[in-house]
């Protein structure tokens, strides 16, 4: 992505393209389709569907099974969503007004997978000290934090009828304030910093209904967002996510995981638990 500070672009270089799922929380025996096979005709939600992540989540559920809720702004404008066997639905992340109306129109469906894709990375050019734009922040908290959080809100009596209800939040290492040694990229990295906190919440406050709340860092992907310079194709993040998916527990709720299963750098390290090995994105 233009504009991704040096750090994260140095550890994501040293990431190996095989990555083992850690030894805490996961169903480590199964493969992906394994586990996914008792999930079949599940139902998954996913924002910002119609291109880059979303589209591709959308594609991988869609082939595995799920009935896939596939929102976007505008779907007259779909492009390949279109040709996906999902149901498209409206969904302006930057009307949160909308909320209500969008949540009656499921009223009564199960919902197994809330994954609040869509965000914002903000211009470039008011991203650094001294030139930070207060309007295209606010524009970029509304799509990345707000509209995550209100949209859990609205949903949750279809989460809660789910027998594994799962949210999760398309975050970012650059929202860790551990890992941040380059500075700049404000809007950007204080969007993802708050979803990580609302996401912690959520997973605190929803833990009575059940519902498990994580959120989500893709990696460095090469999509229109990452830009050309990304390093991890679109379907290896996805399977990746979608495995770590499938096998999270209850006692993963509220952590903030990596598409290869490791938890997001604490301290300036990774979790003790989690060494950099081996990954198969099968």
């Amino acid at each position: 992505m233009t504009g991704i500070g040096d750090s994260l672009r140095d550890k994501m270089l040293k990431i190996k393209h095989v990555v083992k799922i850690p030894q805490t929380g996961y169903n480590r025996g199964a493969c992906l389709e394994t586990i996914e096979r008792k999930n079949a005709m599940s139902t998954v939600l996913i924002t910002g569907a119609n291109r880059g992540i979303g589209l591709e989540f959308a594609r991988q559920y869609s082939a595995a099974g799920w009935q896939v809720i596939a929102t976007c702004r505008r779907p007259q404008e779909g492009g390949a969503l279109e040709t996906l066997p999902v149901e498209i639905r409206p969904l302006d992340m930057t009307d949160i007004e909308s909320f209500p109306a969008f949540a009656a129109g499921l009223k009564g469906r199960p919902m197994d997978l809330l994954l609040n894709n869509a965000g914002l990375y903000g211009l470039e050019e008011r991203q650094s000290l001294g030139r930070v734009d207060v309007a295209e922040w606010q524009r970029v908290m509304m799509v990345d934090v707000f509209a995550p959080l209100k949209l859990v809100e609205n949903l949750i009596d279809n989460l809660a009828l789910s027998e594994r209800p799962v949210v999760g939040n398309l975050s970012s290492k650059m929202g860790s304030m551990a890992d941040n040694t380059s500075g700049g990229i404000y809007l950007y990295r204080s969007a993802k910093a708050a979803l990580n906190a609302v996401s912690k919440s959520l997973a605190v406050d929803l833990r009575a209904r059940g519902i498990l709340v994580v959120a989500l860092h893709p990696g460095w992907v090469k999509t229109d967002m990452g830009g050309p310079n990304a390093l991890i194709p679109v379907d290896v993040s996805v399977t990746g996510l979608r495995r770590v998916i499938a096998g999270l527990t209850p006692a993963d709720s509220g952590r903030f995981l990596a598409f290869d299963g490791h938890d997001v750098v604490r301290g300036g390290r990774a979790s003790p638990h989690a060494p950099l090995d081996s990954f198969s994105p099968s």
